[in-house]
């Protein structure tokens, strides 16, 4: 049978065409069967985004193995799985993604996975009141971009961790109370570099409408040429219109993110000009992952300082 990398509403008929049926029919009898070892060796994590994998890291520290499905650079919104995540998720001890639809394209396989192994949506943390949604309905995913969410997101990471594995409670909380100390003391940085932005020029313009929460959380007016997913498309109005905001706001420079193509700004640049008005196409952004493991922009704490770092120096002129 030929593989489908979205898995609907009969996703379990096409996981026993793979011959997995089995796997997963043992799977609750095996799991309780390993509970107790659990406590002898590292938990196997599978997370949806270096984003999730990067919080589990912080939070399980060596009693963790994790695996991110997506990689650096990878847009999750657009993200499909394959063959190989479904083998990785149903080996998994413990499975973490991130939810409010940004994994949209992956939905039916993560929510037939949760009825054999424990999974938790880090923004399960976040109370709905503190959302921003489009148009009322929809809930703009990109909560990282907010210091103070994200250290709520922890929590659900902790929590799921210690309910998995409570013989390292402690030692699961010992390490979300330091790593949220070093988010408290990320966002007084982040608000101290800001603060060096005059208020009239801070205007975000990105790829896509990713800094909702960056924006509200620092006083940002935040604008994005395509909406909250990458995977909508920008039409010529669009384009347009985006021109004539920053010809007509004088706005310095505008932002392309690691994860979207830069074609998108360029177009816009060149209907600025098109104005009278030059724009400077700066960046990348960081947005909806992190960068190369091992690089400071690797993890999320170096991710947000980059960012802010770029975002300051573009709108100062720098």
């Amino acid at each position: 049978m030929k593989w489908k990398p979205d898995i609907g509403r009969n996703g379990w008929i096409l996981l026993l065409g793979l011959g997995l049926w089995g796997l997963i029919a043992c799977a609750p009898v095996e799991r309780r069967a390993v509970a107790a070892e659990l406590a002898q060796r590292r938990i196997r994590v599978v997370t949806t985004t270096t984003l999730v994998a990067d919080l589990v890291r912080q939070i399980g520290g060596d009693r963790v193995e994790v695996v991110s499905l997506m990689g650096p650079g990878v847009d999750p919104h657009l993200y499909r799985a394959r063959e190989s995540d479904v083998w990785r998720l149903m080996r998994a001890d413990l499975i973490v993604y991130h939810g409010l639809h940004l994994e949209a394209r992956m939905g039916d396989v993560l929510a037939g996975m949760a009825r054999w192994v424990p999974a938790v949506a880090v923004s399960e943390a976040i109370p709905s009141d503190q959302l921003l949604y489009l148009e009322g309905e929809i809930p703009d995913p990109h909560i990282w971009f907010e210091v103070r969410l994200w250290k709520q997101a922890a929590e659900s990471a902790a929590r799921a961790l210690s309910d998995l594995d409570p013989a390292h409670t402690t030692q699961y909380q010992t390490n979300l109370l330091a790593y949220q100390r070093e988010l408290e003391a990320l966002e007084a940085w982040v608000r101290a570099e800001v603060a060096r932005i005059p208020p009239e020029q801070r205007v975000l313009v990105t790829s896509h409408d990713a800094f909702g929460y960056f924006g509200r959380a620092y006083g940002f007016e935040v604008r994005g040429l395509l909406g909250i997913s990458t995977a909508s498309e920008a039409g010529l109005a669009d384009v347009q219109a985006l021109a004539e905001f920053l010809a007509r706001r004088r706005i310095r420079a505008i932002f392309v993110e690691t994860s979207v193509p830069v074609r998108y700004l360029e177009a816009v640049q060149e209907a600025a000009r098109a104005r009278g008005w030059s724009v400077r196409v700066s960046g990348p952004l960081f947005s909806d992952a992190l960068g190369e493991p091992g690089s400071p922009e690797g993890t999320y704490i170096g991710m947000i300082r980059y960012n802010v770092r770029t975002i300051v120096q573009a709108l100062q002129g720098e």
